[in-house]
């Protein structure tokens, strides 16, 4: 059954969690506007669509706020589903969240990881990456990630990496002096202890003293330079780098063209993974990229 949810000044039409799924919306924030548009489609696994997101525009204590996010699960879908629901009210319920926003959002990462192993029994023994945007009132971006999930903003026409991607390797001494190893095999990629193929994840209940869910988080000022967010799995990545998405990407006036376009792309590469690609819009409403004056400043 489908749903349509209107949060402040945007909204977003969308379907079941399915083997296929897409949406768009769109608002204003202050002087800029913002739409989105994503798609998500399961891989070529025979286990169940395992990435969940976020597209959310919304209002916290007279702040206007856009928030986006993508969970890719491993070892089923209970934890990012939980992520899903919950991750976000968990960020914007910590007292500092407008004081101190990465403290906030540091301190939730780590509360929601606690309750989701204290879960473990409804939860189960899976896990899941998470990359997490905030946009507060069309002026700052910031961007949390723990996993392979990554974000990457095309602002002064050049794409910038917002996310960190947690390879075991670059983590390798600290997972050895926890007591695990880092090992290629199966495989041909890094994972922990022969298992995971991300350093730092959500749940992963059986490996977790060997993995951290602290966040990396960067911040970047939006101006009338910043073009598009991107966001998405690794499902992605693994085909496609950051300047061949946001080739395409800017090619589109429609975001949620453009990640069916880009998502078709990976498949076309021979993605097996789920893929999972969120794209929002910034356009700032200033005539000439100046600063915006308010009519009765001109008075």
């Amino acid at each position: 059954m489908s749903r349509f949810c209107c949060f402040g000044a945007g909204c977003s039409e969308f379907s079941g969690h399915a083997s296929t799924s897409s949406g768009k919306g769109k608002g204003i924030q202050g002087q800029v506007k913002v739409s989105y548009g994503f798609y998500l489609v399961r891989g070529m696994t025979n286990h169940p669509m395992e990435d969940y997101h976020v597209a959310e525009l919304a209002e916290e204590k007279g702040n206007e706020l856009g928030l986006f996010a993508i969970f890719d699960g491993h070892l089923g879908d209970t934890v990012p589903a939980y992520l899903q629901k919950n991750l976000f009210a968990n960020i914007l319920n910590e007292e500092e969240f407008l004081t101190q926003p990465d403290r906030a959002i540091i301190k939730a990462y780590e509360k929601t990881d606690q309750a989701i192993l204290s879960h473990t029994p409804d939860l189960g023994q899976g896990g899941s990456t998470a990359v997490t945007a905030i946009l507060l009132n069309g002026r700052k971006l910031w961007v949390a990630n723990v996993g392979d999930s990554r974000a990457v903003l095309l602002k002064g026409g050049r794409p910038i990496q917002m996310s960190t991607d947690h390879d075991p390797n670059v983590e390798r001494s600290a997972i050895e002096n926890r007591g695990g190893f880092v090992s290629n095999m199966p495989g041909d990629v890094p994972r922990v202890c022969g298992q995971l193929a991300v350093s730092r994840a959500f749940g992963d209940r059986n490996l977790k003293s060997l993995l951290k869910s602290e966040p990396d988080i960067k911040v970047e000022d939006i101006d009338y330079t910043a073009e598009l967010l991107v966001l998405a799995s690794d499902g992605l990545w693994k085909v496609m780098n950051n300047q061949e998405v946001v080739d395409v990407a800017k090619r589109f006036k429609d975001p949620q063209a453009a990640a069916k376009q880009l998502t078709a792309e990976a498949l076309k590469r021979d993605s097996k993974d789920d893929i999972s690609y969120l794209e929002v819009h910034l356009a700032s409403l200033c005539e000439y990229h100046l600063v915006c004056i308010a009519p009765l400043a001109l008075y």
